[in-house]
C-alpha cells in the first residue's frame, strides 16, 4: 500500500499522532522532522508517525435489532427443598440521607473580660470639661442655637408619640405573674454538669464555703483554704476568687485576704461589696468597684480567736451591719464602716453564766429575715442554740437548746415556707426540727455509710432539700414522694464534697469540693417547680410528726416521773426497816470478836510448839494405823463370805 503523509503540529513532550489517507489515526516513530529557525536558534516543534491502515484492525458498526433469547434456565423445585422460606421478611429502609458523626477537639477558647474607663468627650478645643463655669456657658450657647431648636422639636413629637403608646400598653407586663405554678410533672428526677471552675493554684485548697450573686446570678464567689490544723502545705495561696458562670477558664476577680477564707458572703443590698470571715478570726469587707485588696479589716486584737466558720448579713436600713460565728464560743455583730471592733458580743454558754470557757464552739449559723431579733447557731458539740438578739441580758439571749447530732453540725437553716421548721445536717444524718418540740426532731434520714458535710432547702419548693457527702455524692431528698431514700442520688465527684449553695430560682446547684473544684449542676424541672397542693401537703406532714412528738415527749415525761416516784418510794422503805444503830457497840463487839480469834490461834500454836514429835515416829505411827484399818477391812469382808 503507498504510504501517504499527514503532517501534524503539536508541542514538544505531547503524544503524537498522524493522518493516514484514509482518514484513520496512527501513531508510530518518527520517520522525518522539519524544524523551524528563528533568530534564538532552532526549535524542535513537529513530529511525524506513520502506520498502515490495515494494522488498526476491524472496524466496530453499530446497528438496531430485535432482542434475542440466547439461553433459557427453567425453574428447579427439588432445588427449592434446600432453602427455607422466610416469612415475612423485613428490611429496613432509610428515606433520609445516611450521615456519619465525627467528633475532633478544637482550640480551647479563652475569654477574659477588662475594664474600660471611660472619659467624658464632645467637647470643643477650648473648652475644658473639668471647669463647671466653661460647661455652662457652652450649654447655653448651644440651646440659644436655632438648629438646636428646631432639632429638639422635631425629635419631641416623636418622643411623645412613644411615651403615649408605653403608657396605653406594656409590653413586658407579665399577666399571670402572680398565680402560683401547679404544674404537675411525670419527669424523673435528674441533674446533669453544667460547668465545673478549678482552683487555679497548683497547691490545691478546699472549696470552704460559696456565695452566688444578688443580681441575676451570674457570678459565684468561693472561698478557699486548708481547714486541718497546722498541716497546711508551705506555699499555699490565700486567694479566693469570683467566677464567671460563662468563663469557667479564668476568675473574673481574685479576692487577696491576709488570711485563707473560710467564709464568703455577698452583700444582697450591695453586689459590689463582700463579707469574708478569715482563719485568723479576723472579718474581712471588699469592694470590688476598688479592686482586689481588702477594703476593711478588722483588728486582730476584737477579732474572734478561732477560725470564723459562719458569716450572714443582717437586713438593715443602711445595708451595713453583718453577724460572724467562729469556734471560740463567740458570736459577733460587726458595721463595716467601723470594723475595728464589734458592736456586740454573745458567749455561747449554755449555762447562762457567760464564761468564755464554758462556751460551745458555734460552726454554723440561721438568720431569717422575717424573724429579726431571732438567730439561731449550730455548735461542736451537736447541739444548736436559739438566741434572742434583744434580750436585756446576757443569760435572757440564750433562749433554749435542740440536741440530737453525735458531732458538729455543719449545717443549719430555715425552712423557707414555714420558719418554724428547721433543717441541720451532722455525723451521718439530716434532721428537721420544730421549734414546738425541743427535746428530739420530727424527721430525719437514715445514718449513712459516709459523713455529710452540708445541706440546704430548696427556695422553690418547700418538701425539697439537698445534702452533700464525704464520698463526693450530692443527695436530693423530696420527703412528699419518698422518705426512706433520696429522690436523687448523684456522683458529683470522687474527692469529698465540702459545700453546696442553691441559686435562688432553685435551677442551678454549686457544690465545692476538697480539692477545689466547684461544679455547677443543674436539675430537672420536677426538682424546682412547685407541685400541686405541696404546700398543704409539706404543712400538714410537718404538723402531724410534731403531734406525734408532743405526744411521745408527754409520755417519756409521765415515764419518767412514775420511775422517780418508785425510787424515792423504795428509798423511804430502806430508811424506816434500818433500826437506829450506836455505832460504839458495833465497833466495841467487832473487836471482841476479833481479839477472841487471835487469841485462839496463838493458844493452838503453842499447844503444838509444847508436845513435839519425831518425823519418822509419826510416820510409823501413821503406816500402823493404816495396816490395822486394812485387817479390819478383811476380817469383815470374810465374815461376810459364805461357807
Amino acid at each position: 500500500m503507498e504510504e501517504v503523509v499527514q503532517p501534524c503540529f503539536f508541542l514538544t513532550g505531547l503524544p503524537a499522532l498522524s493522518w493516514d489517507a484514509e482518514g484513520g489515526v496512527s501513531s508510530g516513530t518518527p520517520r522525518q522532522w522539519w524544524g523551524v529557525e528563528s533568530a534564538a536558534g532552532t526549535m524542535e516543534i513537529v513530529y511525524v508517525y506513520v502506520k498502515k491502515r490495515s494494522e488498526f484492525g476491524k472496524q466496530c458498526n453499530f446497528s438496531d435489532r430485535q432482542a434475542e433469547l440466547n439461553i433459557d434456565i427453567p425453574p428447579n423445585p427439588q432445588l427449592a427443598e434446600q432453602f427455607m422460606e422466610r416469612n415475612p421478611v423485613d428490611k429496613g429502609i432509610q428515606c433520609s440521607v445516611s450521615m456519619s458523626e465525627h467528633e475532633a477537639n478544637t482550640e480551647r477558647f479563652e475569654m477574659e473580660t477588662r475594664g474600660v474607663n471611660h472619659i467624658e468627650g464632645g467637647w470643643p478645643k477650648d473648652v475644658n470639661p473639668l471647669e463647671l463655669e466653661q460647661t455652662i456657658r457652652f450649654r447655653k450657647k448651644v440651646e440659644k442655637d436655632e438648629n438646636y431648636m428646631n432639632a429638639v422639636m422635631q425629635l419631641g413629637s416623636i418622643m411623645e408619640h412613644c411615651i403615649k403608646q408605653n403608657n396605653a400598653i406594656d409590653i413586658y407586663q407579665e399577666y399571670f405573674d402572680d398565680e402560683e405554678v401547679v404544674e404537675v410533672t411525670e419527669e424523673a428526677p435528674s441533674a446533669k454538669t453544667i460547668n465545673v471552675f478549678r482552683d487555679p493554684q497548683e497547691i490545691k485548697r478546699s472549696a470552704t464555703h460559696l456565695s452566688w450573686h444578688p443580681d441575676g446570678n451570674r457570678k459565684l464567689a468561693v472561698a478557699y483554704s486548708c481547714l486541718n490544723f497546722q498541716r497546711a502545705p508551705e506555699g499555699m495561696s490565700h486567694d479566693s476568687y469570683i467566677w464567671d458562670l460563662e468563663n469557667p477558664n479564668k476568675p473574673e476577680i481574685a479576692l487577696k485576704p491576709s488570711s485563707p477564707l473560710v467564709t464568703l458572703e455577698y452583700n444582697p443590698k450591695d453586689s459590689h461589696v463582700l463579707l469574708g470571715g478569715c482563719y485568723n478570726g479576723q472579718i474581712a469587707c471588699w469592694d470590688t468597684r476598688k479592686g482586689s485588696l481588702v477594703a476593711e479589716l478588722s483588728t486582730i486584737e476584737f477579732s474572734h480567736r478561732d477560725p470564723v466558720y459562719g458569716s450572714i448579713w443582717l437586713q438593715s436600713k443602711t445595708g451595713t451591719e453583718c453577724f460572724s460565728a467562729s469556734t471560740d464560743g463567740q458570736v459577733m455583730w460587726w458595721d463595716i464602716r467601723k470594723l475595728s471592733e464589734p458592736t456586740e458580743v454573745v458567749i455561747m454558754d449554755i449555762t447562762r453564766k457567760g464564761q468564755l470557757e464554758n462556751a460551745l464552739g458555734a460552726i454554723s449559723l440561721e438568720f431569717e429575715s422575717t424573724l429579726p431579733t431571732k438567730f439561731m447557731v449550730g455548735t461542736e458539740q451537736g447541739i444548736v442554740i436559739s438566741c434572742n438578739r434583744k434580750a436585756k441580758t446576757s443569760a435572757e439571749k440564750i433562749v433554749c437548746t435542740f440536741s440530737g447530732h453525735h458531732g458538729p453540725i455543719y449545717a443549719l437553716q430555715r425552712n423557707p415556707f414555714y420558719p418554724k421548721n428547721f433543717l441541720t445536717v451532722g455525723d451521718w444524718t439530716a434532721r428537721i426540727w420544730s421549734e414546738d418540740s425541743r427535746e428530739s426532731s420530727i424527721m430525719w434520714t437514715k445514718y449513712h455509710m459516709a459523713y455529710l458535710t452540708d445541706g440546704a432547702w430548696s427556695p422553690m419548693r418547700p418538701a425539697v432539700f439537698f445534702t452533700t457527702k464525704m464520698d463526693g455524692t450530692l443527695d436530693i431528698w423530696d420527703f412528699v414522694f419518698k422518705q426512706c431514700d433520696p429522690a436523687l442520688s448523684l456522683k458529683v465527684c470522687d474527692e469529698a464534697l465540702f459545700c453546696l449553695r442553691v441559686q435562688d430560682n432553685g435551677c442551678f446547684i454549686a457544690c465545692g469540693s476538697q480539692l477545689g473544684t466547684t461544679t455547677l449542676l443543674e436539675v430537672s424541672s420536677g426538682l424546682y417547680t412547685l407541685q400541686r397542693n405541696e404546700k398543704n401537703m409539706a404543712s400538714s406532714i410537718f404538723e402531724r410528726e410534731t403531734r406525734r412528738e408532743k405526744i411521745l415527749e408527754a409520755r417519756h415525761r409521765e415515764m419518767r416521773l412514775k420511775e422517780k416516784s418508785k425510787t424515792e418510794a423504795k428509798e423511804d422503805e430502806l430508811r424506816e426497816e434500818v433500826p437506829s444503830i450506836n455505832l460504839e457497840e458495833l465497833v466495841a463487839k467487832a473487836e471482841e470478836e476479833f481479839f477472841s480469834i487471835v487469841f485462839t490461834e496463838l493458844k493452838k500454836k503453842e499447844a503444838a510448839a509444847l508436845n513435839p514429835k519425831p518425823q519418822k515416829q509419826q510416820k510409823m505411827e501413821g503406816d500402823e494405823e493404816e495396816e490395822g484399818e486394812d485387817e479390819e477391812e478383811e476380817g469383815g469382808a470374810s465374815e461376810e463370805t459364805p461357807a
